[in-house]
């Protein structure tokens, strides 16, 4: 019998190095909060760096890197790039195709997430993509129904549902469906809603073209079969469309929209299988695990889930089971805990992971060293020793 020599005379060493220069594109919300898990473990891993901010957060990331700069990062590490989708797609190309850029980082839709892989694909780059979810809460027969209630209200409509981690679907037990919603409904009726700088649930959409499609594009998802909860209204909250309670002199002067619970989901329909990113939330039932898993994986999204129960067997299964990246049990879906990988699967991302140590993958390359000062070839996998086999030997 041969096994590998031991190789005397030689050290074998591994080294984390820089990509070099990364680019990255923020095009979703929280202007300071996802820039930054770019921004400073790149930079704190020697990587020059260009941002491409959002357009419509342009001064927020001016603001930051300003900051940064203010601080001691060099300009030529950290470059910020205001730029229309248009324009910044072909200047990314470019760099690409001269090799300037070697990585990229995108946050945003998963549709514009596809495209940014394919270009990177073709330069045998792998991005980093952090894109959208349909976040599922399931909730068992067993749950704290009140706790549950205070989850989705939460993750569906704090920041007014403008998260990639925002609730999509509430998947409850058929046994508990109609007490679950009454509560829900009435939560979200009595939650506050209004100016920003009080104590509200949410504030503003973020954009004039957020709001254009809440209304034109998610609530038109709506079918005869649903049904929609509440007693307010549907859509911008104005003086002719008002929500009691408003927090506010003037709800017209900002963006706001109602809060809007659609119950009656099916796994089939699109609302049930669209990233509505805005406050509105559906609500399905299901009679068996099966149903519930379907309903919480069918959408082919792999981002936040969620599940409220008392049961540890019900815990674990949907961990298993459930295609997302990241899973909380009788917690929100929204949120993420900064020394946890965040990341998700499927449409919501290449499975590339942000935070935590997990965080380094991205902006680092292992190289291995092979250092031999032994004066001779000692070649790997090939120089062998002879071994005599002790056929008397036998396991006692």
């Amino acid at each position: 019998m041969t096994v590998p020599s031991e190789m005397p005379n030689k050290q074998l060493l591994t080294f984390r190095q820089p990509v070099g220069v990364a680019a990255f594109i923020t095009a979703g919300n929280f202007p300071t909060a996802v820039p930054s898990w770019y921004l400073v473990p790149a930079l704190l891993c020697g990587n020059t760096v260009v941002w491409k901010p959002a357009e419509y957060a342009a001064a927020t990331a001016q603001a930051i890197a300003e900051l940064f700069w203010h601080g001691g990062v060099p300009r030529t590490a950290l470059h910020l790039v205001h730029a229309d989708g248009e324009a910044t797609f072909g200047g990314l190309g470019l760099a690409l195709e001269r090799g300037v850029v070697d990585k990229v980082g995108f946050t945003g839709s998963t549709d514009v997430g596809r495209t940014i892989g394919a270009l990177c694909g073709k330069h045998l780059q792998s991005p980093c993509l952090e894109l959208g979810g349909k976040n599922p809460l399931v909730v068992m027969e067993d749950a704290d129904l009140d706790l549950a209630v205070h989850g989705a209200l939460f993750s569906g409509f704090g920041t007014a549902g403008q998260r990639c981690t925002s609730l999509g679907t509430v998947i409850v037990d058929d046994r508990v469906h109609d007490d679950f919603l009454r509560r829900f409904v009435a939560a979200t009726e009595g939650a506050a809603i209004g100016d920003p700088h009080e104590d509200v649930l949410y504030g503003p959409m973020m954009d004039e073209r957020f709001l254009d499609r809440f209304e034109n594009r998610w609530l038109a998802l709506i079918r005869d079969h649903h049904a929609v909860d509440g007693s307010q209204g549907v859509g911008r909250i104005t003086a002719d469309n008002p929500r009691a309670g408003f927090v506010g002199d003037d709800p017209e002067r900002g963006i706001y929209a109602h809060p809007t619970i659609v119950s009656g989901v099916r796994a089939d329909d699109e609302i049930a299988n669209t990233e509505t990113f805005g406050p509105l939330v559906g609500v399905a039932r299901f009679r068996d695990w099966d149903e519930a898993m379907a309903l919480a994986n069918g959408h082919g999204y792999g981002l936040s889930a969620s599940i409220y129960t008392n049961d540890p067997r019900s815990a674990f299964r949907f961990h298993d089971q459930v295609s997302a990246g990241m899973v909380s049990i009788n917690n929100s879906t929204s949120g993420a805990e900064a020394h946890l990988p965040f990341g998700g699967n499927g449409k919501s991302g290449n499975g590339s992971r942000q935070s935590g140590v997990w965080v380094l993958d991205q902006f680092t390359r292992w190289q291995s060293v092979n250092w031999d000062y032994a004066g001779k070839l000692q070649r790997a996998q090939m120089d062998v020793a002879e071994v005599d086999a002790d056929r008397d030997f036998r396991l006692r």
